[in-house]
């Protein structure tokens, strides 16, 4: 049994550092975003392709992640505790981020390609207030299925459940 314990908190350990990667991304994206969107309120004409890509970039490999990295970790992490609850609010919230994910995916085929940004950059700062929102929201929605499946189950839980054997 002790060794079980050990080998949880050598796994969940591990997703705590992609965790932690994660939400790094994220950190990077809001500032590619907010670089984005001053870029826009300066000079709208101003901004380019380029600028469009690396923050179109960040948002697709970080959204990218929370779906083939980081939410199968955390189901996979709720099973592993047979938490059914858990399992539950991961369905519901998995649901409730393909709302943002969609938008993620229209934001980013609406300026693929350079006559498309010509074409549609007038529209940025409304493309950028609408993912201000739907982000938002989103981050919101992953503190709540981190919070819920994995601090539940974070290594310092199991140490505090070692220590009480």
């Amino acid at each position: 049994m002790l060794e079980d314990c050990k080998s949880a908190l050598e796994r969940w350990g591990g997703v705590h550092n992609l965790i932690d990667r994660w939400l790094d991304e994220r950190r990077d994206l809001l500032v590619q975003f907010v670089e984005l969107k001053e870029a826009c309120d300066a000079e709208l004409e101003a901004v380019s392709k380029a600028q469009i890509d690396r923050f179109s970039e960040l948002l697709m490999d970080y959204i990218s992640a929370g779906h083939f990295e980081i939410y199968p970790q955390l189901r996979e992490e709720a099973r592993a505790f047979e938490d059914e609850a858990a399992l539950a609010l991961a369905d519901s919230l998995l649901t409730r981020l393909e709302m943002s994910t969609e938008l993620v995916l229209s934001f980013d085929a609406e300026y693929d390609s350079p006559g498309r940004v010509r074409q549609h950059l007038g529209r940025l700062p409304a493309w950028l207030e609408r993912l201000a929102h739907g982000l938002t929201e989103r981050f919101s929605l992953e503190d709540r299925l981190i919070g819920r499946v994995h601090a539940a189950h974070a290594p310092d839980a199991a140490r505090a459940e070692l220590r009480s054997l």
